[in-house]
């Protein structure tokens, strides 16, 4: 429901704040006194189409903001949830739309920048507005088809169509991509099969480069080793080290039995320093040989085997042409050889696997082809009862010779189902039904609206109808008619009616008058809140005109009591 209305610099509106209640509101006011300027104002901040005539002369710019109470569950609430317009549930929404003056129009929702097509499309769950030359409510034919799925109670049969479309449209492009991968691997059929030849001879191996390189090394330092040994082995040969060591030893063991350095002279100095250098000659021998077991054993180590190292490197060599000739890692070329054995697979085993995508397309296409046909059967029956509702409405709002249709007529595939949806009128019996704005005049348009709403008040999301002269051109029992339907959607809507006909207003819950003064040179528009006396005086003057009579308000009296 629409809370609030502030105006600011509004083509003739200076500065305007609007209370709004429930129920029945009528609007009037003399002729040109701006009564229209409030739909355009609640229009232009709802996203209706802005420009610069809308700002008030001499004023730099324009602004309107409208608040709307709405519950938790209201569809505008999940709209603004999925397009990321954080709002608290409890708190109120606020529109404001703005034009400067040589600019661009803003708008905005709950103080956060939005698009305008953001507020219209928002705007459009909360309030439907009827003009006389433009359905920007009920009447928008982008709307039609959500109408009257509400009015159908289509949620379920909506939630499985469009779960259907989306299972249909996965299983489409995985055909569609089984069918590209095919189409390319075919095409490179010839390629495959070779390369994978020399892959299947060369059979990589996951890190087998590494280790390769790893073992080359090894072996590549164990030939450099076994050089090095042999060289000291063959100098320790040369040098008969070993020999030279046990001679000296012996020559000097028999030193120590010369008669100068035994017996008693073998505590000599001279026989002591001996025996010290025989110990040493034992111990270098001794040494020798440990040196030279120790080289026998380390020779036997470096078993380096030239065929071993030439076979090792010509497998690395041939890994690493590999790698090059396929622009990866030598150590990718395990991996590659799996997936090119998958792609000639798939080519080898693309029927079955090919059929097997089609079958599930087909399956998805006939789950959506059932989901969709029961949402145009539902859509179809709907559309004859609401037709037939809206039909019953047209007499007594003086549209008698006209005809009310629901068209539903095929459109292409797609997540809301295969329909679209048109409300048609025809105005003239066999002029031909066409849509409500290109056929009805402006009364016939509000007319329609009113008896469309009527029918859709139960199950139309906008909780706020606003209606400019439903009234036109007709009085007396059309004008009374208009007037008690207005107030029966006022039971369960929030109905604003720009009215110029007594019956219509009296039949308001409340009355506002809109009129226009000369302010300091400047014309502006003011709205008043009607007490009960004076509405009864601005019903006489609707009656009677300028000059109103006691027969006028005797008039105005019965009418405010009827109602």
């Amino acid at each position: 429901m629409l809370t609030g209305l502030s105006i600011r610099d509004f083509v003739l509106v200076r500065a305007l704040d609007l209370d709004l209640g429930g129920g029945f509101t009528a609007l009037t006011g003399e002729t040109g006194a701006g009564k229209s300027i409030l739909m355009s104002a609640l229009g232009f901040a709802l996203g209706a189409r802005a420009g610069q005539g809308l700002i008030r002369p001499g004023a730099e710019a324009a602004s309107v903001t409208a608040s709307f109470e709405a519950p938790v569950e209201h569809p505008v609430r999940a709209l603004l949830a999925a397009r990321g317009v954080e709002e608290a549930p409890d708190e109120p929404l606020v529109f404001r739309r703005m034009v400067k003056r040589g600019g661009a129009a803003r708008a905005f929702l709950n103080d956060k920048p939005v698009s305008a097509g953001l507020l219209e499309e928002a705007g459009g769950l909360l309030a439907d507005i009827h003009g006389q030359h433009e359905g920007l409510g009920l009447l928008n034919t982008a709307r039609h088809r959500s109408l009257l799925d509400a009015y159908a109670k289509a949620d379920d049969l909506l939630k499985e169509t469009a779960r259907t479309w989306t299972a249909l449209r996965c299983a489409e492009e995985a055909r569609a991509a089984l069918e590209a991968r095919i189409a390319r691997a075919a095409a490179e059929r010839t390629w495959l099969a070779h390369a994978l030849e020399e892959l299947d001879a060369l059979d990589p191996q996951e890190g087998e480069t590494q280790r390769l390189a790893l073992d080359r090394a090894t072996m590549q330092a164990g030939e450099r080793v076994a050089e090095a040994i042999d060289a000291a082995a063959h100098l320790l040969t040369k040098a008969n080290v070993e020999s030279a060591l046990a001679n000296a030893g012996r020559a000097v063991s028999r030193a120590l039995s010369a008669p100068g350095l035994n017996g008693e002279a073998a505590g000599s100095d001279l026989a002591a320093r001996v025996r010290a250098a025989c110990e040493s000659l034992e111990r270098a021998l001794i040494e020798a040989g440990e040196a030279r077991a120790a080289l026998d054993s380390a020779a036997a180590s470096c078993e380096f085997s030239p065929a071993a190292l030439e076979a090792s490197e010509t497998r690395l060599f041939a890994l690493r042409a590999a790698g090059r000739k396929h622009d990866v890692d030598p150590d990718q070329l395990a991996g590659l050889h799996k997936r090119l054995r998958l792609q000639l697979d798939e080519i080898e085993h693309s029927d079955s696997a090919l059929a097997a995508t089609i079958e599930a397309e087909t399956k998805a296409r006939a789950a959506y082809d059932e989901a969709a046909g029961r949402l145009t059967a539902r859509r179809e029956a709907a559309a004859k009862k609401l037709a037939k509702a809206v039909s019953a409405e047209l007499p007594p709002l003086k549209l008698e010779k006209s005809k009310f249709r629901i068209a539903v007529s095929p459109r292409e595939p797609g997540p809301l189902g295969r329909d679209d949806v048109a409300f048609e009128i025809e105005t003239n019996p066999g002029a031909g039904f066409g849509s409500l704005d290109r056929i009805a005049s402006g009364g016939e348009m509000a007319r329609f609206a009113l008896a469309v709403s009527l029918c859709l008040a139960g199950s139309s999301p906008a909780g706020t109808l606003v209606f400019d002269e439903a009234d036109m051109g007709v009085g007396g029992a059309v004008a009374a008619a208009i007037g008690e339907r207005l107030a029966r959607l006022g039971r369960d809507k929030q109905v604003l009616a720009i009215t110029h006909s007594p019956q219509v207003a009296a039949a308001g819950a409340r009355q506002l008058k809109v009129s226009k003064a000369d302010a300091g040179g400047e014309i502006v528009a003011s709205v008043d809140a009607l007490t009960q006396k004076a509405r009864k005086e601005e019903i006489a003057r609707m009656l009677a005109g300028a000059s109103v009579t006691k027969e006028a308000r005797a008039a105005a009296g019965r009418l405010l009591a009827g109602a």
